[in-house]
Protein backbone atom coordinates (compact mmCIF):
# COMPACT_ATOMS: atom_id res chain seq x y z
CA UNK A 1 0.00 0.00 0.00
CA UNK A 2 1.10 3.54 -0.73
CA UNK A 3 1.94 5.93 2.11
CA UNK A 4 1.40 9.65 1.55
CA UNK A 5 1.28 12.96 3.41
CA UNK A 6 -1.19 15.77 2.81
CA UNK A 7 -0.86 19.31 4.24
CA UNK A 8 -4.25 21.02 4.70
CA UNK A 9 -5.67 24.36 5.78
CA UNK A 10 -9.35 24.33 6.77
CA UNK A 11 -11.30 27.62 6.67
CA UNK A 12 -14.61 28.68 8.19
CA UNK A 13 -15.93 28.38 11.73
CA UNK A 14 -13.32 25.80 12.71
CA UNK A 15 -11.82 27.10 15.95
CA UNK A 16 -13.53 26.64 19.32
CA UNK A 17 -15.70 23.79 17.96
CA UNK A 18 -13.54 20.76 18.92
CA UNK A 19 -12.17 20.53 15.37
CA UNK A 20 -8.63 19.65 16.43
CA UNK A 21 -9.73 17.03 18.97
CA UNK A 22 -12.12 15.35 16.52
CA UNK A 23 -9.45 15.40 13.80
CA UNK A 24 -7.02 13.71 16.18
CA UNK A 25 -9.58 11.07 17.22
CA UNK A 26 -10.34 10.14 13.62
CA UNK A 27 -6.66 10.18 12.66
CA UNK A 28 -5.85 7.74 15.46
CA UNK A 29 -8.73 5.45 14.41
CA UNK A 30 -7.39 5.51 10.84
CA UNK A 31 -3.81 4.80 12.04
CA UNK A 32 -2.51 8.14 10.69
CA UNK A 33 0.34 10.20 12.08
CA UNK A 34 1.05 13.92 11.89
CA UNK A 35 -0.37 16.93 13.68
CA UNK A 36 -3.18 19.51 13.80
CA UNK A 37 -3.17 23.07 15.13
CA UNK A 38 -5.06 26.38 15.07
CA UNK A 39 -3.54 29.20 13.06
CA UNK A 40 -3.53 32.87 14.02
CA UNK A 41 -5.77 33.72 11.04
CA UNK A 42 -8.61 31.50 12.30
CA UNK A 43 -7.97 28.40 10.20
CA UNK A 44 -7.00 24.89 11.24
CA UNK A 45 -3.79 23.47 9.76
CA UNK A 46 -2.98 19.77 9.65
CA UNK A 47 -0.47 17.31 8.23
CA UNK A 48 -1.87 13.81 7.67
CA UNK A 49 0.47 10.89 6.93
CA UNK A 50 -0.26 7.24 6.37
CA UNK A 51 -1.94 4.84 3.98
CA UNK A 52 -3.41 6.71 1.01
CA UNK A 53 -6.97 5.44 1.52
CA UNK A 54 -7.00 6.47 5.19
CA UNK A 55 -5.52 9.90 4.46
CA UNK A 56 -8.15 10.47 1.77
CA UNK A 57 -10.94 9.52 4.21
CA UNK A 58 -9.76 12.10 6.72
CA UNK A 59 -9.31 14.77 4.02
CA UNK A 60 -12.95 14.17 2.96
CA UNK A 61 -14.05 14.46 6.60
CA UNK A 62 -12.23 17.82 6.90
CA UNK A 63 -14.68 19.35 4.43
CA UNK A 64 -17.47 18.85 6.99
CA UNK A 65 -15.72 18.57 10.34
CA UNK A 66 -17.55 18.04 13.62
CA UNK A 67 -21.26 18.99 13.86
CA UNK A 68 -20.53 22.38 15.47
CA UNK A 69 -18.15 23.47 12.68
CA UNK A 70 -19.02 25.38 9.50
CA UNK A 71 -16.29 24.60 6.97
CA UNK A 72 -16.06 27.01 4.05
CA UNK A 73 -13.04 25.47 2.34
CA UNK A 74 -10.15 23.02 2.48
CA UNK A 75 -6.84 23.84 0.82
CA UNK A 76 -4.72 20.72 0.41
CA UNK A 77 -1.27 19.95 -0.96
CA UNK A 78 0.70 16.73 -1.26
CA UNK A 79 4.02 16.87 0.54
CA UNK A 80 6.88 14.34 0.77
CA UNK A 81 6.12 11.45 3.12
CA UNK A 82 7.30 12.05 6.69
CA UNK A 83 7.39 9.55 9.51
CA UNK A 84 5.79 10.88 12.70
CA UNK A 85 5.42 8.65 15.77
CA UNK A 86 1.87 9.79 16.69
CA UNK A 87 -0.84 12.25 15.71
CA UNK A 88 -0.46 15.36 17.92
CA UNK A 89 -2.49 18.46 18.66
CA UNK A 90 0.01 21.32 18.74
Amino acid sequence: MTKICIHCFVSGKVQGVFFRRETQKLAVRLALTGWVRNTEDGRVETVLCGEQESVNKLVRWLSEGPPTAAVSGVEKHSIPYQSFSVFDIT
